[in-house]
């Protein structure tokens, strides 16, 4: 990298420019899961939308190719050289109570848009982890915790500021650049960087949610009995079931203490009494080992899920499920169950209801009709990372014959993120057109450290 023309470009960017072994240059490249680390030659750590307008300019100028990171909890591929831009410092968020709106800079996370929000009655569609970055979940389609209820959190965007790969600030709305409208909503980072979004609030003051947990090998059953269960409940409940080995650890809740432990995960946004009686039938399956239901103002909707906020290395992959019966379950069984081979934590997601429905504004994500959505994490803590990545393969060959693709923003990394795994998140004619206008807005593919789409030839 030449040090003159980085020397240039630190004096037009307002925020730090660094190269590899500078203070922070480390810390700038680390995002949440630890397995992979982006290795830049230079990092801009962008504080405004100029900064990363100047940026992407300096690449385009130089053929770098341009990675953007913001949380690092959808990591990808790794930038092998180029030039990474941190969103971390572009932090605002603001909230309209009258319109119903809130607008976000790159680096904002929900739980700061939840804060603001709630004041007023009012909530994001967040996911079940609030410290994840607002940006990149809703460019990947943005699966909610009330995703039954109020559809995808893409659906919800009414404009967005763009840096296309030329270096030029856009203004994107459905109606004045309907094309990478279109693109930018289900093809994350391919189109541009965004550097500031506006998106509509759904009104929620409160939820009846919790989670209750079961030992899973006194509960054999409970999958299956998920399964039934979901097949007649409204939209106005969200749930999923995730079966987690927890180690024999004193900071673990002594009743799950080395146990596989199936979690069900409610968060209903009707009447609670009616909460109530619709999980009565799941209370049925066995003896819960703890139970934690209750009305909860949606400022600690988080405990639902209890996602970990701290860093750790996973392997990971997903896959849409049309349906599901009993064969389904017993292959998901067989890979993750007490007896799995390697540590596996496992999460099936009830969809359908919104999240079935055209958006008003047309977007590119894809596989709505799906109905059930599988996830699976490996830890890094023991296994290697190719035979967690191994693992995983063959658990999703085996539920090929029940998968319509896959979600973007539930994607592993490295072989996992391949363009022909990226093809998958989407209906082949929405892929074809998103490769054409790839070819319209990146050209030179300069944004290719992410899941990519290539631009068509």
């Amino acid at each position: 990298m030449e040090r003159n023309a980085v020397k240039d470009l630190a004096a037009r960017v307002e925020g730090p420019v660094l190269l590899p072994g500078q203070e922070g240059f480390d810390e700038e490249r680390t995002g949440f899961n630890l397995a992979v680390r982006h290795r830049p030659d230079v990092i801009v750590g962008a504080a405004r939308a100029e900064d990363v307008a100047a940026a992407v300019r300096f690449a385009a100028a130089r053929a770098l190719p341009v990675a953007v990171q913001n949380t690092g909890h959808g990591y990808s591929a790794t930038a092998e050289g180029g030039l990474l831009i941190s969103t971390r410092r572009m932090k605002e968020v603001s909230v309209d109570p009258r319109a119903r709106t809130a607008r976000v800079q790159a680096g904002a996370r929900f739980e700061q848009v939840i804060e603001r929000a709630a004041p007023h009655g009012l909530a994001p569609l967040n996911g079940s982890a609030p410290h994840v970055g607002v940006v990149s979940f809703t460019l990947g389609g943005g699966l909610p915790l009330l995703g039954r209820s109020h559809g995808w959190a893409a659906d919800r965007v009414r404009a967005m500021d763009v840096v296309s790969a030329d270096g030029v600030l856009r203004h994107v709305t459905p109606d004045g650049e309907p094309d990478l409208y279109w693109a930018l909503l289900g093809g994350r980072d391919n189109f541009g960087i965004v550097t500031g979004m506006e998106f509509g609030l759904v009104a929620v003051s409160g939820l009846y949610g919790g989670g209750l947990f079961f030992d899973a090998e006194q509960s054999p059953g409970l999958l299956e009995a998920y399964r039934r269960w979901t097949a007649a409940v409204p939209v106005e409940m969200n749930s999923s079931v995730a079966l987690i080995p927890f180690p024999d650890d004193p900071q673990v809740p002594a009743p799950m203490r080395g146990r596989h432990v199936y979690h069900v995960r409610i968060a209903f946004t009707g009447d609670p009494e009616e909460g109530e009686r619709l999980v009565g039938p799941l209370r049925a399956i066995g003896q819960p080992l703890m139970e934690a239901l209750r009305e909860m103002p949606y400022h600690e909707s988080a405990s639902i899920h209890d996602d970990p906020p701290f860093p750790i290395p996973w392997a990971a992959d997903n896959a849409l499920l049309t349906t599901l019966d009993g064969k389904a379950v017993e292959v998901v069984l067989r890979h993750v169950g007490p007896a799995a081979p390697l540590p596996a934590i496992m999460e099936l997601r009830h969809l359908g209801g919104a999240l079935a429905e055209p958006p008003v504004h047309a977007n590119a994500v894809g596989h709505r009709n799906a109905q059930f959505m599988l996830a699976v994490l490996n830890p890094l803590t023991g296994a290697g990372a190719q035979e967690a990545h191994a693992f995983l393969d063959r658990l999703f060959q085996d539920l090929a014959p029940w998968t319509a693709g896959r979600f973007l923003n539930f994607m592993g990394h490295g072989d996992h993120a391949a363009p022909e795994r990226v093809r998958t998140a989407y209906r082949a004619p929405d892929h074809e057109r998103l490769t054409a206008l790839k070819a319209v807005h990146d050209p030179h593919n300069t944004f290719r450290a992410n899941y990519n789409i290539p631009p068509a030839r």
